[in-house]
């Protein structure tokens, strides 16, 4: 079983019925105090976690999923990828750190690594995101931190105002 925890809805369902359609049975949760419920009612063995919810921190929540039940994999995805957030997403006891966009099989490739024999995990291809994805992931983040003002982030950054939105009018970078 899978719980699936996003605050964004349209992405979240998209998740639950792409692990229906591969044979798992899963549910979502749109927040930090419905997953801790959720995972108390239905005890999954896999989560997948967004590291930004609306009631909290998804690094929390992993600890408190993995205090509920130690064996359950988790995966942490986030648009706004460090290598901070991920060294902490694991010490906490994530399996797995995926920025997005990530879907499903990335998901189960994440899942699988964690279960497989370490020879095996380890041949597991690794993707090293461009420069071009690091820099938008940069740059997200850090609009988001300003709380969406493109002039205190641009100020932040130390570009040109003009110049963050050209960058932003883009679309994201893919890995």
């Amino acid at each position: 079983m899978v719980l699936v925890i996003d605050d964004d809805e349209p992405f979240r369902e998209r998740l639950v019925r792409a692990f229906g359609r591969k044979g798992f049975t899963a549910h979502g949760a749109e927040s930090a105090k419905q997953a801790l419920e959720r995972a108390a009612e239905l005890r999954p063995g896999y989560a997948v976690i967004d590291l930004r919810l609306t009631d909290g921190s998804g690094l929390d929540l992993v600890r408190d999923l993995k205090a509920m039940d130690a064996r359950t994999t988790m995966v942490v995805l986030t648009g706004y990828g460090s290598i901070a957030t991920a060294v902490e997403a694991v010490r906490r006891g994530a399996t797995h750190y995926l920025s997005k966009p990530a879907d499903v099989d990335d998901i189960l490739l994440a899942f699988a690594g964690a279960t497989l024999p370490a020879g095996e995990a380890a041949s597991l291809e690794h993707q090293v995101p461009s420069l071009a994805r690091a820099e938008w992931e940069h740059i997200q983040r850090v609009l988001a931190d300003c709380g969406g003002n493109i002039s205190q982030a641009a100020r932040l950054l130390r570009i040109q105002r003009r110049s963050l939105q050209r960058k932003l009018s883009k679309h994201p970078v893919r890995q």
